[in-house]
This record gives C-alpha cells, structure tokens and sequence, in this order.
C-alpha cells in the first residue's frame, strides 16, 4: 500500500512538471502569427489625440524591432500615401527596409486585396494588428479577420484614434468582439519568454534599454552597478 502511495505521488509530481513546461496556445510566439502594421503616417498622425504621438512612434518602433529580431512574418500597409496620409514611419522602414509596403484606398485593410492576400498568404492563425486609428483602420480589420475564423491581437499603445473616447470604444468594442489587447512592451517580452535564450537576449534587451522607458532605464541601471561591483572585487 506505502509502495502504491509513492507510485501515485511520483506519477502525480511528474504529470505536474510535463504540464507545467506547455505553455498557453494564446500565447504569441515567433512562429504562430502575423503582424500587421497599418498607416503609421503622417497625415494619421496629425489628427491622433488619443496618445502623444511620440509615445506612438515609440513603441511603433519597438515591436517593428522585436519583429526583426524574432523574424515574425510581417505586413506593412499604407492609406493613400502619395496623394494624402505620406509614407510609413522611418522606424517602421529602417526595421523592414526589404518589405513591400502595400498601399490602399479602401479604410478596412481586409477589402484590399494586396493587403488580405499578404495577411492570408502567411498562413498563420493568429493576427496581431497595431496602427492609426484605432476607431477606423484597425477595427475594420481586427473585426474583419474575426469573422473569418482568425485568433485576433491588437497592441493598444502602438494604435491611437482621433480623441481619446474614440480610442477606448474602440478597444472596447474589439474586446467584446473576441480580440486580445496588449501592449508593445508585453508584445517583445512574450516573444522572448525564456531570458536562457541567447539568441535572441541581447536584441531584446537593446530594443527594451532605447524603447521600454522605465524598464530600460532598470536595464542599464542593473547592468552599469553590477559592473561596477565586479570592479571593486
């Protein structure tokens, strides 16, 4: 009966530590999705109240980086760029310098052609959208992508609308719909997950000491007087 005992709770301990290294399917990972960046431009960012355009720029460019480094598949799309909105942001381009950005008239991504066969043809089931605006060019799509069966994401703080209440119905709505919220920092940080990762560590943690804000700053601090206590050794 003792030995049954032991056998039980071995079996018990070890059923415990297999379940425990399978991480959540709705987690992102480099692999499982697409991300698509829509009309991160100027005209859009003229009339974005939502959020300080600096702020937008910013984490813009951290997941743009975060992409690169963990060579997510990508979509770039643009609204009407030569005759209205401008080009892409440069901290878009510089992280994407190869990649075919795709300009539309339509408001929904998900009616342009170009662009739904670009994000179709990754053949990944989850999306993450981010862009300007929130209430216009990013719910076409996120509900857009819904309705067809896809496990949707948007990175609220990397996405901005014409005043703030048209940036939080519009989250609200998504929300209510099925989509994921995040953020951009939470976005770089789940697609690291494990720091015993090396090939990816150090990129994460530039992109986290010149985007993440405090948390960068708590990187160089850490790092900077962990080095000058080894100095004193």
């Amino acid at each position: 009966m003792k030995l049954k005992t032991i056998l039980a709770v071995a079996a018990l301990l070890l059923t415990n530590m297999l379940f425990a290294q399978k991480p959540s399917p709705k987690l992102l990972d480099s692999s499982n999705h697409t991300l698509v960046m829509i009309d991160h431009q100027p005209q859009m960012a003229f009339a974005t109240q939502s959020h300080p355009i600096e702020i937008i720029r910013n984490n813009a460019a951290l997941i743009s980086k975060a992409a690169k480094t963990f060579n997510v598949a990508t979509v770039i799309t643009s609204v009407a760029a030569k005759s209205f909105s401008g080009p892409i942001f440069s901290e878009i381009t510089e992280a994407f310098p190869n990649v075919k950005i795709i300009d539309r008239t339509t408001m929904n991504t998900w009616e342009d052609t170009a662009a739904y066969k670009a994000i179709t043809g990754k053949n990944k089931k989850k999306i993450v959208f981010a862009g300007l605006w929130t209430e216009v060019c990013i719910v076409g799509p996120v509900l857009s992508a819904l309705a067809d069966g896809y496990e949707v994401y948007f990175i609220a703080d990397a996405c901005g609308g014409v005043s703030k209440e048209a940036h939080d119905m519009a989250v609200q709505r998504m929300i209510q719909a099925g989509a994921h919220p995040m953020t951009s920092l939470q976005y770089l940080l789940e697609l690291q997950r494990d720091w015993a990762r090396p090939a990816t560590y150090d990129a994460v943690n530039e992109i986290a000491k010149e985007h993440g804000g405090g948390y960068g700053l708590g990187i160089k601090y850490a790092k900077e007087m962990f080095q000058a206590q080894e100095g004193k050794k």
